[in-house]
């Protein structure tokens, strides 16, 4: 069996894996352009790599381990056409990301960003508006993996917690799941409404107006899941006529953000530039799910964990 990696993993984890794995034949830290790839039955990519072009010059390849938790860039419908079997690391973002969204929480409750700039113009001001996280609520959509630990941490402190998704079927650590169809309806109870969303065709543009209307004057919005959820314009109208009180943003409809977008100069938004769920132990984990998948691949078994499926995209 030939397996290729095309992205970069450390000296001691290749030596891992040779050693674990020693009638496989791996190539190692390899563009996808480097390799003759139709003699691997196996690569293991961020999937930005893979095109039709490639697909065409794999004729071995059987299984794509995508080390990521998105699959929106890759050629799906032609995945499925040659009955690939991808699996991702879906789950793998949920302890950076998490954290993530109760740090922003956190900081913004406890006015940390207000402070800051006090403690810049050196003013000793008490008069500074601080809320606490208890007895509040939070809509997390999307209350998979991720979702489920935000929920987790924010029940913790004591918050209320409203997953939605589009089965309506109860998710861990959500105190209520709606369906997508009661969100409307539902956001006026929240105080965060946070997204973790994948990009799919049902959720480009779910986020409208009408949406950013019923939320609280005082809401918190965070999306950390795709920016095709809602178009920019959508998003700066409900910050800029104070329909929402303050966004914080890991992604965006174009990334990186232009520099002219007004969202950079808007004083109720928080900008990060899609880095809510790196961490230095983000390859650690990814091989975990690769060497798990690798044993029952060996033994014959297509049951992988974290099967994507092309026609849905995740």
């Amino acid at each position: 069996m030939n397996v290729l990696f095309t992205f970069r993993i450390k000296e001691e984890q290749m030596k891992k894996l040779k050693a674990d794995f020693p009638e496989v034949q791996f190539s190692f830290d390899k563009k996808i352009t480097e390799e003759p790839i139709d003699q691997f039955e196996v690569i293991a990519t961020y999937g930005e790599d893979i095109s039709v072009d490639v697909l065409e010059k794999a004729t071995s390849l059987q299984w794509l381990m995508v080390a990521s938790a998105g699959v929106e860039k890759m050629p799906l419908a032609e995945i499925a056409d040659r009955g690939i079997i991808i699996s991702n690391v879906r789950g793998i973002h949920k302890t950076p990301m998490a954290e993530t969204a109760l740090a922003y929480i956190l900081s913004l409750g406890r006015a940390l960003p207000v402070l800051a700039e006090q403690q810049k113009r050196k003013e000793w001001n008490t008069k500074v508006r601080q809320t606490e996280l208890r007895g509040s609520t939070a809509i997390i959509l999307g209350p998979g993996a991720i979702g489920s630990e935000i929920g987790r941490l924010l029940q913790a402190f004591g918050v209320r917690t409203i997953g939605c998704n589009y089965s309506g079927e109860p998710a861990p650590f959500m105190d209520d799941t709606i369906q997508m169809g009661k969100l409307v309806s539902t956001l006026p109870e929240a105080d965060i409404v946070i997204s973790v969303l994948p990009s799919t065709p049902k959720t480009k543009g779910l986020l409208t107006e009408g949406h950013f209307k019923a939320m609280k004057e005082t809401a918190i919005f965070m999306n950390f899941g795709r920016g095709d959820l809602v178009k920019e314009t959508v998003l700066k109208d409900a910050l800029k006529n104070g329909e929402i009180g303050h966004a914080v943003l890991d992604v965006f409809e174009i990334e990186p953000l232009p520099s002219e977008s007004e969202l950079w100069n808007l004083s109720n938004v928080t900008i990060s530039p899609h880095v809510s769920s790196h961490s230095g132990k983000y390859i650690e984990r990814a091989l975990e799910f690769f060497t798990q998948n690798l044993e029952k691949w060996q033994n014959g078994n297509r049951d992988l964990t974290n099967l994507v499926d092309p026609e849905k995209g995740y």
